[in-house]
């Protein structure tokens, strides 16, 4: 089965916008694994417009699934990183004025930086997850980082198969199967949806997890959040 992690990021939009503590993070993650939800996603920004430095602390000792720190590996995000010890990092090239992630790593002209970083957090145990645009010719050149996965980003074919092209997905199969044969293990996320997750999931072979949070937060507006992640596990059985 494809794991799911829930990206809790929404859930700090809304707790931010009234300035207390509603509603509660803390809460909102721990019922997150009672509905059945296979990890915590957060990925705290420098502005900490969402997710808070404190909050990610605040978290470590109450997650008992996976805990998933993503972000972009500048000084003040590795030193929480390598503080909390999460079961894995997910690294993320955003700029900080980024609303959200737009893009993945060009792993060829960033392979010694993401080199230096990766030998790092695995010295002190962590996995490590490179956030990687749907292009083949990056495959090798991410495993050559000492990665222990990539984390396919799926704008692209979420956006597709809205207009009705599921022929999209062929090249995030495509780089499933060269992931795997160098090594590396799949994770994939962004856009994914109800309406989407499972062809994605039939057609991209080796997918461990995926990390998802914009669309299932909305989703549970109107399913509640214990029907919804019921119905992303039935899809990704």
């Amino acid at each position: 089965m494809t794991h799911l992690s829930v990206n809790i990021n929404k859930i700090a939009t809304l707790r931010n916008a009234r300035g207390g503590n509603v509603p509660d993070l803390i809460k909102v993650a721990k019922d997150i694994e009672t509905f059945g939800g296979q990890g915590i996603t957060v990925h705290p920004r420098p502005d900490e417009r969402h997710i808070r430095y404190q909050d990610v602390f605040d978290l470590k000792p109450i997650v008992t699934t996976e805990f998933n720190i993503e972000g972009n590996p500048v000084p003040k995000f590795i030193d929480l990183v390598l503080k909390v010890k999460p079961h894995q990092v997910t690294l993320v090239p955003d700029a900080e004025d980024a609303i959200t992630s737009n893009a993945g790593w060009d792993t060829s002209k960033h392979q010694e930086f993401l080199k230096e970083v990766i030998s790092e957090f695995n010295r002190n145990g962590i996995r490590t997850s490179i956030f990687l645009d749907p292009d083949v010719r990056l495959i090798e050149s991410a495993a050559s980082t000492g990665t222990n996965r990539i984390e396919l980003y799926t704008e692209a074919y979420a956006h597709q198969y809205a207009l009705g092209n599921k022929n999209a997905v062929q090249v995030y199969a495509d780089c499933a199967r060269a992931a795997t044969a160098a090594g590396l293990g799949i994770n994939a996320g962004h856009d994914l949806s109800l309406e989407n997750i499972k062809y994605f999931k039939d057609n991209v072979p080796g997918l461990l997890e995926v990390s998802i949070g914009h669309a299932l937060i909305a989703e549970a507006l109107y399913m509640g959040l214990e029907s919804t992640i019921q119905q992303y596990l039935n899809l990704l059985k």
